[in-house]
């Protein structure tokens, strides 16, 4: 598994990274994304929506299926990328990049999610 460093993951293959204080940036995995299948519809929430760890936050759609993007801690979402509602794909091709979904805002944070080595572990990577 590549990834860049620093990021935490969950166990439905969504990846964390803190942006600044208590203000954390989110998207799918390069595991999660190839298991998708081409991006081709995202839906996110309003900035401003308070969401409860493990409450859906929205719906990736590909040409497989659709699947559910839950929050990995009790959050609001700060900010949603306009560049992925426009263009899915970026899912696909910058999973790591361009391709985020969200920016939450939270005072929990990311303790409790996997480590690089504890998600590869799970992926089998």
């Amino acid at each position: 598994m590549s990834a860049p460093d620093g990021l935490r993951f969950t166990r439905d293959h969504e990846w964390v990274s803190s942006v600044a204080p208590h203000r954390f940036r989110l998207g799918i995995t390069h595991y999660g994304q190839e298991a998708l299948g081409e991006v081709v519809f995202i839906d996110l929430p309003d900035t401003g929506r308070g969401v409860g760890s493990g409450e859906v936050l929205g719906e990736v759609e590909s040409t497989k299926s659709v699947t559910e993007v839950y929050s990995p801690f009790d959050a609001v979402v700060v900010e949603v990328n306009p560049e992925v509602i426009a263009t899915p794909d970026l899912v696909n091709s910058d999973p790591y990049g361009a391709g985020w979904l969200v920016e939450l805002e939270s005072e929990t944070g990311d303790e409790d999610l996997l480590d690089a080595l504890a998600y590869a572990s799970l992926v089998g990577g």
